[in-house]
Formats: structure tokens, sequence, C-alpha cells
């Protein structure tokens, strides 16, 4: 009797890390010390001293039921882009500068090939955010799962001065929003999506008109990381008064999150063009309009709130970034909360 007898290769554990370390070694920072296999990540914080205070900001999610489909496509190698984009916007959201993340992936067999597709969307999301893939852990459990599947989460580190971290305190009727274009349903409602399409290969890869590509390409695509976008906001010198990453709960619980007490949001649903999976997806599921902006991000993965003098100078500089952006409300005193027109 072994390991091997009882469900768990030591060998194929091996092999999965020599094929993922060279997407690993693409995200590397200056700041990392020490290389892959080590027991724990090591990140030089050298670069804060700058910094008049400091302040450590972390942000942890998975890619929920959406990896369903990725084993319906048996299509791997974007799903760990989503794992990223969850952390990273979050630490991003409040102002900071990811700096590493590390990935846990739980499988019920581990098939080398399969964890290095996983473990390279992975690499391509830090690579989108700079930031460094410093560390994770593959674990096979045999008899906890199917072998043909597994589950996929992570958590992000990043650094903020204190007095540049965003918390809407500042926010002030008249304010202006501007909302950063998602790719997609990105990362949540998926449990919904799963419910209203039929969940096989030959139904995601039916070829939508409306959509320029098939059911489960638009699905599966991978969400948008506002790194960059906000980066260029803050070095253009603006001042985000407060910011909301779009996720699970969409507009009506995320967008009351950046608020103060007191401050109430107004976003005009014209002012921007939902994309058609929203459309297909309300239409399929005859999913009535509060349930889709209750749960969907519905076009807009990130908002912002900012001065109106600064408005012009926000949205250059998000275009810059490869970002589109559309001023889609404005903040008006009255019960903290979101209203839809």
């Amino acid at each position: 009797m072994d390991y091997k007898s009882a469900g768990v290769d030591i060998e194929a554990g091996y092999r999965s890390v020599e094929l993922m370390k060279t997407y690993v070694k693409e995200t590397m920072r200056p700041e990392v010390l020490g290389g892959l296999g080590g027991f724990s990540g090591a990140f030089s914080l050298a670069g804060c001293k700058n910094m008049e205070d400091p302040v450590l900001l972390s942000g942890t999610d998975g890619v929920g039921t959406k990896i369903k489909l990725a084993f319906l496509l048996d299509r791997h190698d974007t799903i760990g882009i989503d794992a990223v984009a969850m952390c990273v916007n979050d630490v991003a959201c409040a102002g900071g500068e990811p700096l590493f993340f590390l990935d846990y992936i739980a499988c019920g067999k581990n098939y080398p090939e399969k964890i290095a597709a996983i473990v390279k969307g992975v690499a391509e999301g830090c690579r989108q955010s700079d930031c460094a893939l410093i560390g994770g852990e593959t674990a096979e459990h045999p008899g906890l799962m199917p072998e043909d599947e597994y589950d996929l989460a992570g958590f992000s580190v990043g650094v903020v001065d204190r007095k540049d971290i965003v918390t809407g305190e500042h926010v002030r009727g008249g304010d202006v929003i501007i909302g950063m274009a998602s790719s997609g349903v990105h990362s949540n409602g998926f449990s919904l999506v799963r419910k209203v399409f039929e969940m096989s290969r030959e139904s995601l890869e039916i070829y939508y008109e409306e959509l320029k590509t098939t059911l489960g390409e638009a699905l599966l695509a991978p969400t948008r990381i506002y790194v960059h976008a906000l980066k260029a906001v803050r070095q253009a010198g603006v001042t985000v008064k407060a910011c909301s990453h779009i996720t699970g709960g969409g507009f009506y619980e995320n967008i009351p999150r950046m608020l103060p007490e007191g401050k109430r949001a107004v976003i005009e649903k014209n002012s921007y063009e939902i994309p058609a999976i929203f459309k297909l997806l309300a239409r399929t599921g005859n999913i009535d309009e509060k349930m889709m902006y209750n749960t969907y991000n519905m076009g807009i993965g990130m908002m912002l709130v900012l001065d109106p003098a600064d408005v012009d100078t926000a949205v250059e500089a998000i275009r810059s970034a490869g970002d589109r952006p559309y001023v889609i409300g404005h903040i008006e005193d009255g019960q903290k909360g979101v209203t839809l027109c």
C-alpha cells in the first residue's frame, strides 16, 4: 500500500510544479525573495519606505460555479484570471497597489497539464495587475470531489499610504459617478446562469449573432482587471472619493457599500449600452429588471465617485489605460442607497 494507491500521486504534483514554473516566473517583481518551492513566499516591503503610513490591504475570493463551464468546455486557461481579478480589484478599490497573490487549487485528481493551464491563467491575471504570484497550493483530494473536477481560490495583498485610502467619507451631493465597462458576466451569478441556459457542451458551443460569439465564450470571458485604470486615475492627480467593485449583489448591494450615510447614488440606466449577454440572459430566463441589477454587473464592473471638475481628466486617464469609461450618474443627499432611473 502506498499514497498513490490511495489516490494521491506525488509525482504528478512534482510535474505540475515543473510545468507551471515558466508562467510563475513571468509574474516576478524585484521585491520577491527566493523562488518557487519554498514553504512560504517572501516579499520585501523596502519599497514602502517612502510612504508616510503604509497600510496593508488584502482580498480573497474564488470563482464560484463559473468553474462548471470550464469543466464542460474543457477550457482551463482563463478561469485563473477570474480568481486574481476578484481579489486585486477589491484591493485596488481601496486605493491600493496589489503586491502579490497566492492561489489554492483543490482537485479530485492531479492532471499536471490541467493544473498548469489553470496556473497559466492565474499568472496572466497577475501579469495584468502587476502582481507577483509568489506561492500557492495544489491539493489532491480523492473521494472529496470527482476526479475531473477542481476548485480554485486565492488571495492578494496590497499596500496603500493611509492618507490615500479610498473611504467614501468625502462624498458630497453633486459628485459624479463614472462606470468602467465590464467584460461580461465576470464571476458572479452563475448559479442563476446555469438555471437559465442548458449546461451542455453542445449548448455552450452554439453561436449567437447578437453575442458575436458562442454562448460558452461569452460566459467564460474572464473578469476585467481594473488595477491599471485606477492607477492611471491616481497618477493623473484625480482624487477618487469612493469606489465600488460591482460583484455579486450587483448595483443594489455594492453601490451603497461605497457611500456614507445621507448620500444616495442616482444611476442613469441609458447612459451606456448594456452588453448583449445580459439582454439574452434576462430574455431567456424571464428575469425581471430589478433582479438583473441585483445579481449582475450589467456591463459596469467598477464605479468611481469624483468631483465634477475631475471628470474629464479621469475619463481620459481610464481610456489611456485601455478601459471604457461612462458617466453614469451622480450623488444626491438623501437616504443611503441607490436609485436607477
